[in-house]
């Protein structure tokens, strides 16, 4: 069941914040954080109110009080995330800006691969989301673009960093269930096809997966460093 709009965003701008007993120190930003903890080690499937309270050492009903559900948990999970990172500097020229963009992308994804289990058609907007939002944007200061392109800019990247992490989350937690390595793997059906020096480049799994995001990365900005200087 998706989360409630108007509930969510009440969370998540914090207007729906109760009082806490005396003695109890229990927060929506605590309950956030002990479910992200549990997320990174143990995948999203780990976070239920009950594993959360358990967790925290308190009892499960105690966090009714304070997140309605699961669906409104994940909501603020994923405003938490969006909140790492968005303090850096900025490049001086846009495109060098844009990469940036794309790598804490990618390294958001990797510290917290849960992140692609998340759905994020319509997320609401919290203040973490909003704020990575206007940073993005901002990234394109200085070109020509006009504020639908630029939006549809981050809508290209947005989806071809998604695509690009899960393959690479995916292939790391290939690599670790089966405890067979991608050298390995490619090894094992040399004997049976001539091609099977591993044509997608080294064997290193994380070496091939970062030079392939890499690689198609330069080339969306290559189409995009086009079309900015026809247009102006």
């Amino acid at each position: 069941m998706p989360a409630d709009p108007t509930r969510s965003l009440a969370l998540l701008w914090r207007r729906a914040e109760r009082a806490t007993r005396r003695g109890n120190d229990l927060s929506v930003d605590r309950i956030v954080t002990a479910a992200v903890e549990l997320a990174d080690a143990d995948g999203l499937a780990a976070v239920t109110m009950r594993s959360v309270a358990a967790r925290l050492e308190v009892g499960t009903m105690s966090l009714y009080t304070h997140v309605p559900g699961k669906p409104e948990l994940e909501v603020l999970m994923l405003d938490r995330a969006c909140g790492e990172g968005t303090d850096e500097p900025d490049a001086p020229a846009w495109r060098a800006r844009l990469e940036r963009v794309a790598h804490r992308d990618w390294d958001r994804y990797h510290r917290h691969p849960w992140l692609l289990e998340v759905a994020t058609r319509r997320p609401p907007f919290g203040p973490n989301v909003v704020a990575k939002y206007q940073q993005d944007l901002r990234a394109m200061d200085g070109t020509t673009l006009t504020p639908a392109e630029r939006n549809a800019v981050l809508m290209t990247l947005a989806s071809y960093v998604h695509g690009a992490a899960r393959a690479s989350v995916e292939a790391a937690r290939t690599e670790r269930e089966s405890g067979i390595t991608e050298r390995e793997w490619w090894a094992a059906h040399r004997p049976y096809v001539e091609w099977a020096e591993d044509p997608s480049g080294t064997g290193d799994r994380e070496a091939d997966h970062w030079f392939a995001f890499e690689f198609g990365l330069a080339r969306i900005l290559d189409g995009l460093d086009a079309f900015v200087g026809r247009t102006g």
